[in-house]
């Protein structure tokens, strides 16, 4: 017998047995970059609302759970599904995923869901899809910093010379703006604007790159982040940050349309790179990371002409509103 239901204090004793089960295949099974927070974080996050926990219980033993979050973007962001009895593995993601459903139902109105299905998780796509999720493949490139697999690629990269009339430039605040247009421009029609909408809008792109310069997704890298100019007038950007101080990632990357096919972008992360490779203060960086579409294949051979090796893909699915159904 089956009982979904969100995560309380007395489910706590049971729990931390399961979640400690998560922690110990977070990396491995499901290809996390980070280790997930520790409990007493994980329970902290949940009673002050950042995130919520649906719990699963068959014939009263706790054997799954599955969090979501409604805080953090115009989206209902699925984070994880866990279950720990592989062989019912299917069955109880159903169950889990039937109640996420239910509680949403009223802002599933107003607001997609987003699931990345990362590692084993992909073998609940026939799952999701039977529920009306669609998806879109998402390619993980890595540019590893030890080793000399990734140096040598970018030492022999294929760069163009910048034409007359441009130059690529550090991050400053006054670029603010400029890069709200330049990334909406970018994005607006992209497969990223199906699972996160705030790329349909000025207003919505603006609060991603307000979270991406103050540090609520990583920690921003403004010397790392390069700034296309056209005329003195901004016309790309590539952005960078860091986890922990040992991950750079690269979250966006625009060039308006005008501009695109003369290997500008290119240009951008070369200079972004170079500064991480030349800056002693980053010594402790072991990667820099990346993501895109597997069928990108224009944005594949730039980030493989640069060094970066792909690492895995994963099914990225999303449910529109209920209202646009």
């Amino acid at each position: 017998m089956y009982n979904t239901k969100l995560l309380t204090r007395e489910d706590y004793e049971n729990f931390e047995i399961i979640y400690d089960d998560f922690c110990a295949k977070a990396k491995k099974e499901y290809n996390f970059e980070l280790e997930p927070i520790d409990y007493d974080g994980f329970l902290d996050s949940v009673e002050k609302g950042f995130i919520d926990c649906i719990v699963l219980y068959d014939n009263h033993r706790l054997v799954g759970f599955l969090v979501y979050t409604t805080a953090i973007s115009e989206a209902i962001e699925l984070n994880i599904i866990h279950c720990t009895e592989q062989e019912n593995y299917i069955s109880h993601a159903r169950e889990l995923l039937s109640k996420f459903l239910e509680l949403t139902k009223e802002i599933r109105k107003e607001k997609i869901v987003c699931y990345p299905m990362l590692g084993s998780q992909k073998e609940l796509i026939g799952t999701v899809v039977r529920e009306g999720f669609q998806f879109v493949g998402i390619e993980v490139l890595r540019f590893m910093m030890h080793g000399t697999e990734s140096k040598d690629l970018f030492a022999r990269a294929r760069i163009t010379e910048i034409p007359y009339g441009y130059k690529v430039v550090r991050w400053e605040d006054k670029y603010f703006d400029d890069a709200v247009r330049v990334i909406q421009e970018s994005f607006k029609d992209s497969s990223d604007a199906l699972f996160d909408p705030r790329f349909k809008t000025l207003s919505g792109c603006a609060d991603i790159i307000t979270k991406v310069v103050k540090d609520v997704y990583a920690k921003f890298l403004p010397e790392a982040t390069s700034v296309l100019l056209h005329n003195e007038t901004p016309v790309g950007f590539s952005f960078m940050n860091i986890t922990h101080n040992s991950i750079v990632n690269i979250p966006l990357v625009g060039v308006t349309n005008e501009h695109q096919g003369k290997g500008l972008s290119t240009i951008m992360l070369k200079r972004s790179m170079d500064e991480i490779l030349n800056n002693r203060v980053m010594s402790n960086v072991t990667e820099i990371n990346t993501t895109t579409e597997t069928n990108n294949l224009q944005a594949l051979r730039l980030y493989k002409n640069l060094g970066f090796i792909e690492d895995y893909n994963y099914p990225q699915a999303y449910m529109q509103t209920s209202s646009l159904k």
